[in-house]
């Protein structure tokens, strides 16, 4: 089965992007593949290369990155939600005259038709985090 997700949350702000990340490692170990990995909405903030949660906590950014790296995961974040939540790469950042971008690396800004060129190649979207 090939999924993609759909990641609406922020990384600490509810359970969802936890539950997305451990979902993911599941369908990986039992043989299934992630075409991609979405961030919209408030879930663009698990893109960025500022968190810093306590020691004994997850760090959610991070375990997405590990899981990317690992994979080969194509993690996409809507530009639009990211920029407007002040989540840049160098390029954004230069556009918007801001002195510093904070997209972590293995994370790639795009738009909504990364989204639907996924819903195209997948066999199920799931959807984590509830939209607003």
């Amino acid at each position: 089965m090939i999924f993609t997700l759909v990641i609406h949350t922020a990384p600490y702000q509810a359970p969802a992007a936890g539950t997305a990340l451990r979902f993911a490692r599941a369908a990986l170990d039992a043989g299934h593949s992630i075409y991609r990995v979405f961030f919209y909405r408030d879930g663009v903030h698990n893109a960025t290369s500022l968190a810093a949660p306590p020691r004994d906590e997850q760090h959610i950014p991070q375990q997405w990155q590990a899981l990317a790296e690992q994979h080969d995961l194509d993690l996409v974040v809507c530009i639009a939600a990211a920029v407007r939540r002040g989540i840049m790469d160098d390029n954004e950042a230069k556009r918007h005259e801001k002195n510093a971008a904070n997209l972590a690396t293995g994370f790639e800004l795009s738009g909504l038709g990364q989204l639907i060129e996924a819903t195209q190649a997948s066999d199920r979207v799931i959807t984590f985090g509830g939209m607003r």
